[in-house]
């Protein structure tokens, strides 16, 4: 297990390629915004984190572990991690405090839910207004 969170923390990480089992499941229990409530099957959480990352201003440069909790279930972990980076167009910094919790099975990660600050993205990349007022619109 201690090998696949540290392998899913890795600046290169690239939408656990060879970590997700085929039929994984990704969720965004929190709203972050630009992200879908979940992703299905190893496929769509790679062409989709690749969509996300590819399509935001946001550069992460590193994935900093706070720690890492073993439970009573020997399938499962949670990971407290930072995320940090820079906004390309301003060179802004940014910091996103991030928790995973980690269903391993067989070398394979078979589900994640993944809380993150999406709020704090939103304010961090200038989008909270346009953000707000989306939500209002949807109320």
């Amino acid at each position: 297990m201690f090998r696949v969170s540290a392998q899913l923390r890795a600046p290169t990480h690239t939408a656990g390629e060879p970590l997700y089992a085929t039929d994984a499941v990704h969720e965004f229990p929190f709203f972050f915004p630009g992200m879908p409530e979940r992703y299905a099957g190893r496929e769509e959480v790679r062409t989709g984190y690749r969509a996300a990352w590819g399509a935001s201003p946001a550069q992460p440069q590193e994935i900093h572990e706070v720690a890492v909790h073993q439970s009573t279930d020997p399938e499962v972990i949670t990971v407290e991690q930072v995320v940090t980076g820079t906004i390309a167009p301003t060179g802004r910094p940014f910091t996103v405090p991030g928790l995973l919790v980690i269903r391993i099975r067989d070398g394979r990660i078979v589900h994640v839910r993944d809380y993150m600050d999406g709020l704090g993205v939103a304010h961090t990349m200038g989008r909270l207004t346009a953000l707000a007022a989306r939500l209002e619109g949807s109320a």
